[in-house]
C-alpha cells in the first residue's frame, strides 16, 4: 500500500511571477525614493532654519538668503529661494513650499507627486 504525498508550494512559473513582481516594485521603489529624499532635504532645511533663530527679526530677503545658503550646501535644486511662500503667523515667522516632481517610470507612464511642507510645527494633540 502506497500514500501518495502531494506537494506543496510554488511551481516554476509561480516563483517566476513573483520574481518579476519584486524587480518591478523595486524598480519603482529606486525611482521613487530619490524624490522623497529630496523632499525631506527640503524640510530640513526649512526646519533648520526655524530652529536656530535664523529667521527672528529677519526680512524677507534674510529668508531667502539663509535658504540659497543651505540649499547650496545640501544641493537642493528643484525650488529656489523666489519658490518660498515667507508669512508671519502670529509671532512666528512660517516658511512654505509646494513643488511637483514628475518621475518617468517606464515606456509613457509617468508618476506625478505634489510635494508640499512648512515650518510650522505640526500638533499633535487632540482637541476636545
Amino acid at each position: 500500500m502506497t500514500f501518495r504525498q502531494r506537494q506543496q508550494g510554488l511551481g516554476f512559473a509561480g516563483v517566476l511571477l513573483l520574481l518579476i513582481a519584486i524587480v518591478f516594485i523595486a524598480i519603482i521603489g529606486m525611482k521613487l525614493v530619490p524624490a522623497y529624499i529630496e523632499y525631506f532635504t527640503i524640510k530640513k532645511a526649512i526646519t533648520g532654519m526655524t530652529q536656530s533663530g535664523e529667521l527672528r527679526g529677519g526680512s524677507v530677503a534674510d529668508i531667502r538668503k539663509s535658504f540659497d545658503r543651505r540649499a547650496a550646501v545640501d544641493d537642493i535644486t528643484i525650488i529656489s529661494p523666489a519658490d518660498l511662500e515667507i508669512t508671519k503667523e502670529g509671532n512666528e515667522i512660517v516658511v512654505s513650499f509646494a513643488y511637483e516632481k514628475r518621475i518617468k517610470l517606464f515606456y509613457n507612464i509617468s508618476v506625478l507627486i505634489d510635494f508640499a511642507g512648512s515650518s510650522r510645527p505640526t500638533s499633535t494633540k487632540v482637541s476636545e
